[in-house]
């Protein structure tokens, strides 16, 4: 152990334990995340096939109203992270409470717009006539609590910023044991059905937010830091996180496109996708801890003015995102006869499924290098190029998906397509990373 030790330079395992310090606690929250939907299909699942069915529909387009805004968490994170190795933490939480009040903003203004149409937008997305009624109910009451979600976003990326991770892991847990424990009370105690899940997710996304903002607020007295809103600091933060949404904005309907495809393939082929697809964000947690991580260290050593810090831990990133990707992909080879039966017993889609789960195995090293450097770039407030990258990549992937099932492809070939997509993703982030123009250093990236 001694020998292996003495061929990683004392710089590199410095950069380890920044990594993992972050990384582990950043990975747990990001799992806690999805748990909040499966406590609450679990729970509501229960009432009926109807409820659960409603509860589908309103689930994916509430995340998806959320997920659009996580620019929130990695716009701040980036900001504040600069401000911190710059050595000024006022002006660091300063500009986290810039993020937070656009939060504000953004999440009154969602939530404003989805109340009054969640009937036409549950019916909208497909829900049936005896589903869209439960569906409505869920979506109503849950965008009371948006603004709390965004808010959580935004916290999140202040946290970040400023080195820490396991506050939010700690939030997080509490959040999930809150909204599975009101979830129980308020359906069945209560006897509320699925209004009852509904107000018990709201309850418990306010919670959050509220112990974030106290967090936040007690680091801002502490540091001297004002609380009240600015408008130039909230436009600031608006035109830093533009970018960013574009290429969420893209990478979502990368995977739209790649779900329609699926579906037009028939009804074998889109059950397997969707535990493909399920499979695929698992791995995504585990290498986006990673990526976080990076943001947070990489917009730390550009505010302090260290360019070289920088491109180095970047360099040992990289090396744990291959390596991480590696061991990711030999865990869904190994464990592919034990994981598919408990998603599925139907024998032809258990036969799709295992020569598609090679595909995704074989891309895990190229998605670990992919995560790694789309976190370095966000750290170092790159949005523009990440935003035109991805435009590129959304180009060159829709065309080849939508030819599949044209061509007689099969789920295999739209797999292969989504392995392309992140190969383009690849050359695009290595093309920025080697060129260095991304290290721009200073308190604020000009």
């Amino acid at each position: 152990m001694t020998q292996a030790r003495a061929h990683v330079p004392p710089g590199a395992r410095r950069h380890d334990r920044e990594i993992l310090a972050l990384a582990v606690p950043a990975f747990g929250a990001l799992v806690a995340e999805p748990l909040f939907v499966m406590a609450d299909s679990a729970i509501v699942g229960h009432l009926g096939t109807r409820q659960l069915a409603g509860l589908g529909v309103a689930a994916a387009l509430l995340t998806t109203a959320v997920s659009v805004f996580v620019f929130l968490a990695y716009a701040t994170t980036a900001a504040v992270a600069r401000r911190v190795g710059a050595g000024d933490r006022q002006a660091a939480i300063r500009q986290g409470m810039d993020g937070i009040w656009l939060a504000v903003v953004l999440g009154t203004v969602v939530a404003a717009g989805v109340l009054p149409t969640a009937r036409v937008l549950i019916e909208l997305f497909g829900a049936s006539p005896t589903a869209a009624p439960y569906g409505a109910t869920y979506l109503r009451i849950s965008a009371l609590g948006i603004p709390a979600m965004l808010i959580v976003l935004a916290a999140t990326g202040v946290l970040r910023g400023l080195q820490d991770t396991r506050t939010p892991l700690y939030v997080a847990v509490g959040g999930f044991a809150a909204n599975a424990g009101l979830n129980v009370a308020l359906v069945y105690g209560a006897g509320l059905g699925i209004a009852g899940s509904a107000w018990g997710t709201v309850l418990a996304q306010w919670a959050m937010a509220a112990v974030y903002l106290a967090v936040v607020v007690r680091g801002a007295r502490r540091h001297g830091a004002s609380l009240r809103p600015d408008r130039a600091g909230i436009r600031a933060c608006a035109q830093a996180g533009a970018p960013l949404l574009v290429r969420t904005l893209s990478l979502r309907a990368v995977l739209m496109i790649a779900t329609a495809v699926a579906a037009r393939l028939g009804d074998t082929d889109i059950a397997a996708h969707q535990i493909v697809l399920s499979l695929w964000s698992l791995l995504a947690f585990a290498l986006d801890a990673i990526a976080i991580a990076g943001q947070a260290i990489i917009g730390r050593y550009l505010g302090a003015g260290d360019a070289d810090g920088a491109r180095a831990v970047c360099r040992r990133m990289v090396q744990w995102g291959i390596a991480s990707g590696v061991v990711l992909g030999a865990l869904v080879v190994a464990t592919r006869p034990l994981f598919i039966p408990l998603f599925t017993g139907d024998p032809a889609v258990r036969d799709t499924l295992m020569p598609v789960l090679l595909v995704v195995a074989l891309g895990q090293p190229l998605a670990g290098v992919v995560f790694i450097l789309d976190g370095v770039l966000m750290g170092a407030g790159d949005g523009t190029y990440l935003a035109w990258a991805m435009l590129v990549v959304l180009a060159v992937f829709a065309p080849v998906a939508l030819l599949i099932p044209g061509l007689g492809g099969g789920l295999m070939a739209l797999w292969w397509a989504m392995t392309l997509m992140m190969a383009v993703r690849l050359v695009t982030l290595w093309i920025r990373a080697r060129s260095g123009r991304w290290l721009v250093t200073g308190a604020v990236r000009a």
